[in-house]
């Protein structure tokens, strides 16, 4: 996009190169923000104003950057307008137009069980699950889904937070799945 003039027009593949997004996720967001409104010329082709490409990386910071959700994003464009929006895109101060921050992630306390000693009787055999039943499959599938750009926000400490609570969520399916097992013995007895 270097040899372009800054007011020119660019097209799907050029704002997708430049953002390091793909073309369907620019797609996707018109259906979802309603402010993205594209130039569109014969056969459907796409070519977006400066101020539509300002908008763009407004929100692929607020979305990929920042952690905002797409509603919290439409929250922002209606309560805050797409100019705020496209000031972010341009480098802009996200606390100076005076939208509230996503809540801060808070890491939890560390599991406990309540009692310490093994459930009585044995544990039934749970059938082995299917890949897509794994734990951490969804997240693995999540995380490799999001555009190149977006992956290193994911550091070290993040990754180890995200493990532990994981851990904590296979332990609690581990003891829900035991304690429905041992109430639907105590129903066939």
């Amino acid at each position: 996009m270097d040899n372009k003039s800054p007011d020119a027009f660019r097209t799907i593949s050029e704002v997708a190169d430049d953002l390091d997004i793909p073309q369907h996720v620019l797609r996707f967001w018109e259906t979802r923000f309603s402010q993205i409104k594209p130039l569109k010329r014969g056969g459907g082709r796409r070519y977006y104003r400066p101020d539509d490409v300002a908008l763009l990386k407004g929100i692929r910071r607020l979305l990929y950057g920042e952690g905002y959700t797409i509603k919290g994003l439409q929250r922002i464009l209606k309560e805050q307008g797409p100019r705020y929006v496209q000031a972010i895109g341009r480098g802009g101060e996200i606390a100076g137009g005076g939208a509230a921050a996503p809540a801060p992630v808070v890491a939890p306390a560390p599991f406990v069980p309540a009692r310490a000693e093994p459930a009585a009787g044995p544990q039934p055999m749970q059938p082995h699950q299917p890949a897509a039943m794994e734990p951490g499959f969804a997240a693995k599938a999540l995380l490799s889904s999001l555009p190149r750009a977006a992956q290193p926000l994911v550091g070290a400490d993040d990754l180890a937070f995200l493990k532990a609570t994981l851990s904590e969520l296979v332990e609690c399916r581990r003891l829900l799945h035991g304690a429905l097992a041992a109430a639907s013995a105590g129903e066939e007895g």
